[in-house]
């Protein structure tokens, strides 16, 4: 990564002609280049002699191009624009070829994978089903992942912002500046990718938006975050992939037989935030403490299953978990995801059940979060009547754009498969079933039929229920509905 930043002002190096103009080089280094993939890295040249290669490295002083393996220079790049726009034309290869950059800083040099080199890593059939709703697994190429390229480790993030006009990577990895990590976007459903090589676990990040009339927006957490920093700090994080290994064989393969009539439960529901205290009640018990003492307590009570309050990462105690930011990441108030699957395996080994408290019906509107996400109410409704719980100050899910749909779906089977988590206790269905929920007259829209039914929350719950049955054999799903609603 680059370790020099050079504030000058931009300008043309009046020795260098470039092959771009002086408008298109000064989008490229102010980071708002509308594709910014067609003119960074390596690209043929445009009367086909040979290939130009360009980049975009603020604060370097010199750029050269190495052999990938010997480290020898292939080319001295020229500065066409101060603050970090180099290019070249390099005639001797007939074949696109692999390389690597060595930047020159005040501070030294460092050597550096092209991140503008790598192809797209997103496929058709994903992104298709991702658009359509039925996505069951999105969140294994959304948001942060490790992955290996061309033999070259990094981190692959993708992220969901149809109306951006740009979004860029930033994180304590590249100054938390916009310019030097712009994303690729898939035009047809508004994804953006963005392989950073040489990256690994460990990092925080979140990603800079600049909305359609320019704005740049408060910087937004990855809604699909397997991680997030400790609260108050609000950044995501980059973990590696969950790879737990499990000791749990029996009970996940005995567990069907719950749905017998003659085997009741018996659920003890625990607040992880404040069962028991550590400290003289300064710190919260961490997964593995509650596998230490929670398991014990539960097995001499004599309950069958234990139902943990939210989870899912939340920035306020106060909600309880019952207002999450990160949806996907095991709040760290309590230790790490792997930690999360050491208790939950602990606790099939003493044969005891552990539910989720699931909480797919709204989610606050802190400015990290997924509100007006991409400067548009993306995971919301535009409408106030539809979008916002008067009872909360929370913003209600989008239930009938196929997006939110696979977020929230892949989100239910995640924790399900993920962390063997035996079901889920839907939280507030009622204000997912009903659209005058906590509504007076005029305060709500009803569905095509005239009626109160929210049909695509209806649509929602049976989806998630069905692919629960086919994927997570004998896991439960709960409602808590307060209104008699029939089946």
């Amino acid at each position: 990564m680059a370790t020099g930043i050079n504030k000058t002002k931009n300008k043309l190096d009046p020795r260098v002609s470039s092959f771009l103009s002086v408008q298109d080089l000064q989008r490229i280094a102010n980071g708002t280049y509308d594709d910014v993939f067609s003119v960074l890295g390596l690209h043929a040249a445009a009367d086909g002699d040979g290939w130009v290669i360009r980049v975009c490295l603020p604060g370097a002083n010199a750029v050269s191009v190495l052999h990938p393996v010997s480290g020898r220079v292939l080319a001295k790049l020229d500065c066409v624009l101060d603050d970090g726009v180099f290019e070249k034309r390099v005639r001797r290869y007939k074949n696109r070829f692999r390389y690597k950059l060595r930047a020159e800083y005040e501070s030294g040099s460092v050597t550096l994978e092209d991140t503008y080199a790598f192809a797209s890593q997103l496929s058709a059939d994903e992104l298709y089903l991702f658009g359509e709703g039925n996505a069951e697994q999105c969140y294994r190429w959304l948001g942060s992942n490790p992955t290996q390229i061309d033999g070259v480790n990094g981190v692959l993030f993708v992220v969901w912002a149809p109306s951006a006009k740009r979004v860029s990577v930033v994180g304590d990895f590249n100054y938390w500046d916009g310019r030097r990590h712009v994303m690729r976007k898939h035009p047809a459903n508004g994804v953006w990718e963005l392989f950073v090589p040489e990256l690994s676990a460990g990092c925080s990040y979140k990603y800079e938006i600049i909305d359609q009339a320019g704005a740049v927006l408060p910087l937004r957490a990855d809604p699909y975050a397997k991680r997030m920093q400790h609260p108050p700090q609000t950044a995501s994080q980059v973990i590696a992939r969950l790879d737990y290994q499990w000791h749990d064989g029996d009970w996940m393969q005995d567990r069907a037989s719950w749905q017998s009539a003659d085997k009741p439960m018996s659920v003890y529901e625990v607040h992880a935030g404040s069962w028991r205290r550590k400290d003289d009640g300064k710190r919260y018990l961490s997964y593995l403490e509650f596998a230490d003492e929670l398991i014990a307590y539960v097995l001499e009570m004599q309950f069958t299953h234990i139902q943990f309050m939210p989870l899912s990462e939340f920035p306020f105690d106060g909600s309880w978990g019952y207002q999450p930011v990160g949806l996907y990441a095991p709040s760290i108030r309590f230790g790490t995801a792997e930690e999360l699957c050491q208790l939950i395996d602990r606790c099939h080994q003493n044969n005891i059940g552990v539910l989720l408290d699931w909480v797919p019906g709204h989610f606050p509107t802190d400015e990290h979060g997924l509100g007006r996400f991409d400067g548009t109410c993306l995971y919301e409704h535009e409408d106030a009547r539809q979008g916002y719980h008067p009872d909360w100050n929370t913003l209600i899910y989008n239930y009938g754009r196929g997006e939110v749909v696979s977020f929230l779906l892949s989100n239910a089977l995640y924790w399900l498969e993920e962390f063997h988590f035996d079901g889920l206790r839907v939280d507030a269905v009622a204000s997912m079933l009903y659209l005058d929920y906590s509504r007076e007259e005029g305060e709500w829209i009803p569905n095509r039929y005239g009626g109160r039914e929210n049909l695509e929350a209806i649509e929602l719950l049976k989806k998630v229920n069905q692919r629960v049955i086919e994927r997570a054999d004998g896991a439960l799903v709960i409602a808590e509905e307060s209104t008699a609603w029939p089946g």
